[in-house]
């Protein structure tokens, strides 16, 4: 398997740099004779996916085959591995991981090749620029980071997989996230080929606008996913601490999300086109700068790869691409002059405006406190630590600007809204929203006493608002459909959807971002409490009441594991068993807290088995209440429903028979 992937790598990094090289030269000779070199370029480009495919097959193979002859197997894998994680042994290492990315890199520019009939030379440009990028990843792999590379000595067994790895998500979660970072090059190929292009209108616009939502939405899966791997398999009751990994992946889809809102304006209005060509350069170097973040050992993180020499890689690699954006935007500027000029305030291009400044400070925020320790250490020679508190500071704030300005949005017109056309819209949301935040405080939430419950009330009223917003929308939209087909508001709303899919299904995406802020909005009232429990032992948090039962053991092929019985009482009565669970993997020597979760409509309740406490031998148990939380997970899917719905064509526009006209009967007939 090593010879076969080996070669197989070299052959792609020669077809790669064909396509480029040769790509280059086909877009500089005019007629057939460059025409049929770009053509030989084209099927160049194509067949990497077929050589870089035969490389991690060979990967994946030499994994379930228990070939410890390869280092990269040696160190991430083992006998007793079950079937699923030795797949997932292609994306554990850093190797593999790379690997891994130019596998969809090169799916990505296969699929982009392949339609290359929609607009040849601007696809001929992108896929150029998208060979560029193979090139150098496929020099890392050759390289620098070898995933073939054979192990020194003979091993009869492998160290094992990482044991925070070996959890169902994780077979889902990191492909998730790459498809959304590699896919990321494609907008950026396209919209870097359009300006050295100097391509007329906004075709290119249009034509990456489904590539951009694609890429948006496997990323916005994979980053939730590692938030909820976080929550099931960390153990210490959270989802989301700012992590400078999980920076790296919120900040392109901050800069991401910021695109597709802000495009819009380059389409209806011919607006903001040096502003979302940027957008588009920073959200794809902003890719790679995770990249670099994950794979340098620059910054410590639980998520992140041991110290690496290809950190310098990276570093080069996103000088070379901001030099070279920066080169064709100088040369080129001239052609991204804007069309027209902000008019009113009060209209959609301005609450687009604010958005997008309001999606950038996140970014800059996150970006700051991510790197600002690594700037004190090379500045100060001393390493200041950047904590939530920070992030939040920000973060909390512009989130809640950013959801009245996606309650808002959608109730303005383009160019000028009247006031008393806002104030007819927005009444009746805006009663919802009141009516939630003095529910709130009739049921004892006090915002004037504590800055997070302030938060948190604001939140729930915003979140309602943009709830409320979307769903009078649809039906203002079907009530205009209703009267003109007689059918019923529900088949009218139906209509109205197919009708404009990527406005209604982004009214949906606004829907689920909402729900996944009322999840976040429970936060502040968590509850949790630590003891050690020996058999009998009893702790009372809220309304639960937590008793151990007993402890028991196991043991399996991969790893020995400890398990704590808890009985759950609520006000008095018995309502579940708990079983919260430590292991201990052989292979790897590493122990692992798998903590037990029961979710309900409201809540979570969340137990750990923490592990015995080495001074009296007592195990140690942790219990969590954690209200809302599920509400995240189910925005997430409401999300990606409107994702999905906004990428459908539209419909053809509902014809609506008019009525046969009765002729009028003769003055004085039937007299």
């Amino acid at each position: 398997m090593s010879q076969v992937g080996s070669f197989a790598l070299v052959i792609a990094l020669g077809l790669a740099a064909y396509s480029f090289v040769f790509g280059i030269l086909a877009l500089t000779i005019k007629g057939p004779a460059g025409e049929r070199l770009g053509e030989t370029a084209r099927r160049a480009g194509v067949a990497v996916f077929a050589a870089v495919a035969l490389a991690a097959a060979a990967l994946v193979m030499a994994a379930f085959r228990d070939d410890f002859s390869i280092e990269y197997i040696l160190q991430h894998s083992n006998r007793d591995l079950s079937g699923p994680y030795k797949f997932a042994v292609l994306w554990s290492g850093q190797e593999g991981s790379l690997l891994f990315w130019s596998l969809l890199l090169s799916a990505y520019g296969f699929v982009l090749r392949l339609r290359h009939k929609t607009d040849q030379r601007l696809f001929a440009y992108a896929s150029v620029i998208i060979a560029a990028v193979q090139i150098f990843f496929l020099l890392i792999l050759n390289v620098a980071a070898r995933p073939f590379a054979l192990s020194a000595v003979a091993a009869p067994d492998g160290n094992g997989l990482n044991p925070l790895l070996q959890y169902p998500e994780m077979v889902i979660h990191p492909p998730m996230l790459y498809l959304g970072y590699v896919g990321f090059t494609v907008p950026f190929a396209f919209a870097l080929g359009a300006l050295i292009m100097k391509y007329p209108g906004e075709k290119w616009i249009h034509i990456t606008r489904r590539w951009t939502m694609v890429t948006w939405m496997f990323l916005t899966i994979g980053i939730f996913l590692g938030a909820h791997w976080a929550y099931a398999v960390l153990g210490w009751g959270g989802y989301w601490g700012w992590d400078p990994v999980e920076n790296a992946s919120l900040m392109p889809w901050l800069t991401g999300t910021a695109f597709l809102h802000s495009v819009m304006m380059q389409e209806k209005r011919g607006m903001l086109k040096i502003w979302n060509m940027w957008l588009v350069f920073g959200t794809f170097m902003l890719s790679i700068l995770g990249t670099l973040l994950t794979r340098s050992g620059i910054i410590s993180s639980v998520h992140a790869f041991a110290q690496s020499s290809i950190g310098s890689w990276f570093t080069v690699f996103l000088a070379l691409v901001a030099a070279t954006c920066a080169f064709f935007f100088v040369k080129n500027k001239a052609h991204l002059k804007s069309e027209h000029k902000l008019e009113s305030l009060l209209s959609r291009e301005s609450s687009f405006l604010f958005n997008n400044l309001l999606f950038v400070l996140a970014c800059f925020t996150v970006l700051w406190g991510t790197w600002f320790p690594k700037i004190s250490e090379w500045v100060k020679d001393q390493k200041v630590t950047v904590g939530p508190p920070f992030y939040n500071s920000v973060a909390v704030p512009v989130t809640l600007l950013l959801l009245l300005l996606t309650a808002v949005g959608p109730l303005l017109a383009w160019r000028k809204t009247s006031f008393e056309s806002m104030k007819r819209n927005f009444m009746w949301p805006s009663i919802g929203a009141l009516a939630v935040g003095l529910g709130m405080i009739a049921f004892g939430v006090r915002p004037w006493n504590d800055l997070a419950y302030f938060y948190s009330l604001m939140a729930a009223m915003l979140a309602t608002l943009v709830i409320l917003t979307v769903v009078s929308e649809f039906i203002r939209g079907g009530r205009v459909i209703s009267d003109k087909t007689h059918q019923n508001l529900l088949a009218s709303m139906m209509h109205l959807w197919h009708r404009n899919t990527r406005r209604y299904g982004g009214y949906i995406v606004h829907f689920g971002v909402a729900v996944v802020i009322m999840g976040v909005l429970g936060t502040p009232f968590n509850k949790d409490i630590e003891k050690e429990m020996g058999f009998g032992d009893r702790v009372t948090l809220g309304q639960y009441t937590f008793i151990c039962q007993s402890y028991t053991e196991d043991d399996k092929p991969n790893y020995e594991s400890n398990w704590a019985i808890i009985n759950v009482l609520k006000n008095g009565k018995q309502v579940l068993t708990m079983y919260p669970e430590r292991r201990f993997y052989k292979a790897s020597q590493q122990p692992q807290t798998i903590p037990q979760i029961e979710s309900s409509y409201w809540g979570d309740l969340y137990v750990v088995y923490e592990g015995l406490n080495q001074d009296t031998g007592r195990p140690i148990i942790k219990a969590h209440i954690n209200p809302m939380v599920p509400w995240i997970w189910m925005g997430l899917v409401i999300m990606v429903f409107g994702t999905i719905t906004a990428l459908v064509p539209n419909a053809a526009p509902v014809r609506v028979t008019a009525p046969a006209r009765v002729q009028a009967a003769p003055v004085g007939a039937g007299d």
